[in-house]
């Protein structure tokens, strides 16, 4: 294996493994940028002997085993070491094998979970709360999270410590709530789910189009929130939401790992279990009686794609509707330019086109390379195809995924050729 090749792989294991590494972490530290930090610090090392000598048979133990001789050094060091090193001696074996999918033990015995609560503090904005989440959970870098929000690296940058040293400062606790104070963070827990699954089903950046590992996740994560949040509708929508979208991975990629639109995907191929077991989670939302919050409608638009037997039976006149009622329960500039898409499939591309030129000086779209993308589509439909191409090219020049950005320019050219003809 070469070198390059090498740290493509470690990057590739990083984010699989970097979330679980630093959840781990955080429970024998108590301290998520200490957790962090020693997290980097194994991966370093592995990008140092992994070249030369060949990827473990366990990754992700490796690096968590060389992580904690990493802690154990440093707590050796400090005025504390005595004291923490005894403790710490006592309940710590080096990673094992069963670590890698721990049971829960009592209520909530999971990790990650507990990192995603201590994160969604109030004692953090929500902004900190969202930078912090993408960095640790997602795995993505500083300059990716910056270029997600519009914002400038160093702001973003500077966020992030802040956050870390503010928990670390507030000595906010590493466990799941109960009661009041877990239904008190629970919408900032939902949205941070709801991103890593986003993150997942298609990727900000590098060569993949999807991260499913990512996805699964969220996905388990969701589920075990249902079982200790069984009375809260929007639980039960995000999980709805997530298993439906999980239906169509199989579909979402092609052979050699391009993207494939919805409307081309082999709707035969899409996972019937996963879509039964969202529409039953639908079903436990709805009966709570209380009128469908944002995961929730977003759920039953998918459930409107699932239920059709093909694209050509989709119930487009629906989906407007529920854009509609979600446009009203969360409104946002992303919501509209669904809306746009389904009120153009519905009643025509025109009207769609109306509105997504409205939105052309939305300064939140500024940067989104899918308002682009979605106006050259709505063009081609209408025969400008000239116009079209310039959308896709700008759309492809935006976008930081290689899959996407190959899909855009291969759009942008079909307009060309046909322009030619």
């Amino acid at each position: 294996m070469t070198q390059s090749s090498a740290h493509r792989t470690i990057d590739a294991i990083w984010r699989i493994e970097s979330a679980k590494l630093i959840a781990g972490l955080t429970r024998m530290v108590r301290d998520v940028g200490l957790a962090e930090d020693l997290a980097q610090d194994a991966l370093v090392i592995a990008l140092e002997k992994w070249p030369l000598s060949g990827i473990p048979d366990n990754p992700g133990a490796w690096l968590m085993t060389t992580a904690k001789r990493r802690a154990i050094d440093l707590l050796r060091r400090t005025k504390v070491r005595d004291r923490k090193y005894a403790e710490m001696a006592q309940r710590m074996d080096l990673y094992t094998e069963e670590d890698l999918n721990p049971t829960l033990d009592g209520e909530i015995g999971d990790d990650l979970l507990r990192l995603i609560f201590m994160t969604c503090h109030p004692v953090l904005s929500q902004e900190a709360r969202v930078a912090l989440t993408l960095r640790l959970l997602c795995g993505l870098t500083t300059d990716e999270i910056a270029r997600s929000f519009l914002a400038a690296e160093s702001t973003v940058a500077q966020r992030i410590v802040r956050a870390k040293k503010t928990l670390s400062t507030e000595k906010i606790p590493f466990e799941v709530p109960a009661g009041e104070a877990l239904k008190e963070r629970l919408s900032a827990v939902l949205e941070v789910i709801y991103l890593m699954f986003n993150e997942g089903y298609s990727a900000t950046s590098g060569e993949d189009w999807i991260r499913p590992l990512l996805c699964q996740e969220a996905l388990r994560l969701g589920r075990v929130l249902a079982e200790i949040a069984p009375g809260e509708g929007e639980v039960h929508g995000l999980v709805a939401l997530m298993e439906i979208q999980s239906s169509r991975f199989r579909t979402r990629i092609g052979a050699a790992g391009e993207p494939v639109l919805l409307m081309d995907q082999n709707r035969a191929q899409w996972d019937r279990l996963l879509i039964r077991r969202g529409l039953a989670a639908l079903e436990r939302s709805r009966k709570l009686g209380r009128p469908l919050g944002p995961y929730a409608l977003q759920a039953a638009i998918s459930a409107c794609h699932a239920e059709a037997l093909n694209a050509a039976e989709t119930d487009w006149i629906r989906i407007a509707a529920l854009y509609e009622a979600l446009s009203r329960a969360a409104p946002s500039p992303i919501v509209e330019l669904n809306r746009a898409v389904a009120i153009a499939m519905a009643f025509g591309p025109a009207f769609g086109l109306q509105i997504v030129d409205e939105l052309s000086g939305e300064p939140a779209l500024k940067g989104y390379h899918l308002l682009p993308s979605v106006r050259g589509d709505l063009l081609v439909k209408l025969g400008r195809l000239g116009e079209a191409r310039a959308e896709f090219e700008r759309a492809a020049s935006m976008t930081r995924n290689a899959r996407e950005r190959d899909l855009l320019l291969s759009r942008a050219a079909e307009c060309r050729t046909d322009t030619a003809e």
